[in-house]
């Protein structure tokens, strides 16, 4: 196995571990922030790394049309480039092409599109997108799948699955086994449990260092996404890590992690972030509402981040009233230390099997909602 993973604690289906690669170790269960382009939005590197996280994500999509992965790989790779120097995984682009790029045709070769920011003709193949994640020298690597779309029939899932773990098969022939390095497969098969274990079996008699779990949160509801999470998580190998993409919610991943999901990646706490959005203990809190206008309390007084220590609501209030940039980059801060933290809990309520108490009050907290000022 390329990767190390090792489980240190379990708590029902829940576990904690540690991700070796070869940028650094992981502590899981843990998120990713999502740096599409070689940066996380309104970021800086070293800020990201202080708010808590070891790993974040970059995009085949993105990088392959700009800047270019040979551009990156001659510059030093992609740690180098962005100035990260902790473990990268790469999305593979599946998603980015059925959900950005012009005029796509999917084949059995590959997927043949237009880019969307200059119409320009490409063909993305497994080995083409095994290919780019290698010279931007990723950590962990995706195989490339097509994201079942939402809503699809069954015999149209089943039909998008099988081509993926078709494509995950030349996935793994054209991936260099590294020390450190890994490569995840990708269980698809819609809303649909069958499809979805014969997906898992599929992988795993091809074999990776570590198994995702992708097409969801694209519309089906969360009720539907655990019942995949049900169906296909007990059907992946125990001493490999689970990766559910895209996702999310804080009260998504907490039941993610109950049902034994290690990695999450998802651009909501940095574009909620840039819309004035704010996760807090007591839910969501909108820093555009008149409401914060001569608040002095900050945002979150268990908060350890700039913007909750240095600054008021009225404020953050302030900056979103006037299109100040300072507000974006604050709320994103803030957004991901909270995010940050929330794994932290997560990890140690694990450790000490409490994880049923530490849920009973999130789940309190956010359903109690923000309360105004008096």
């Amino acid at each position: 196995m390329s990767l190390g993973f090792r489980l240190a604690a379990s708590d029902g289906a829940a576990r904690r571990g540690t991700l070796a690669t070869a940028h650094g170790a992981v502590e899981t269960p843990a998120f990713m922030p999502v740096g599409t382009a070689a940066t996380v939005k309104a970021m800086r590197p070293e800020e990201v790394a202080r708010a808590g996280f070891a790993m974040i994500l970059a995009n085949t999509y993105h990088l392959m049309l700009r800047p270019g992965a040979e551009r990156v790989a001659a510059l030093g790779g992609l740690h180098k480039f962005m100035n990260w120097p902790g473990p990268i995984l790469t999305d593979s682009g599946g998603f980015q092409v059925m959900s950005l790029a012009k005029l796509r045709k999917i084949s059995e070769e590959g997927v043949a599109f237009q880019s969307h920011l200059d119409g320009k003709a490409h063909l993305l193949t497994p080995e083409r997108a095994i290919e780019i994640q290698h010279l931007l020298d990723a950590d962990i690597t995706m195989a490339f799948d097509e994201c079942t779309p939402f809503p699809a029939t069954e015999t149209e899932a089943r039909e998008s699955m099988e081509r993926s773990m078709r494509w995950a098969a030349r996935s793994k022939a054209a991936f260099r086994a590294r020390e450190g390095y890994g490569l995840f497969g990708i269980n698809q098969g819609g809303i649909h449990p069958d499809l979805r274990r014969a997906s898992a079996k599929a992988l795993i008699e091809i074999g990776f260092d570590g198994y995702a779990v992708g097409g969801l949160a694209v519309g089906e509801g969360q009720d539907a996404m655990f019942a995949v999470l049900d169906a296909v998580v007990p059907a992946l190998p125990e001493d490999r890590p689970r990766y559910l993409m895209g996702v999310g919610k804080p009260d998504d991943i907490l039941g993610a992690v109950r049902r034994g999901v290690d990695l999450f990646d998802c651009v909501l706490p940095t574009r909620s972030g840039r819309t004035a959005q704010a996760f807090t203990p007591y839910g969501t809190v909108n820093l555009r509402n008149a409401r914060h206008l001569d608040d002095p309390r900050p945002l979150d007084e268990s908060c350890d981040c700039p913007a909750c220590t240095q600054y008021s609501r009225a404020y953050l209030h302030h900056l979103w009233r006037g299109g100040e940039i300072l507000g974006s980059m604050l709320l994103t801060g803030h957004n991901l230390r909270y995010y940050a933290r929330l794994m932290e809990e997560l990890r140690a309520a694990v450790t000490a099997k409490r994880l049923a108490a530490l849920s009973d009050t999130l789940t309190r907290g956010w359903a109690r909602g923000d309360i105004p000022a008096r």
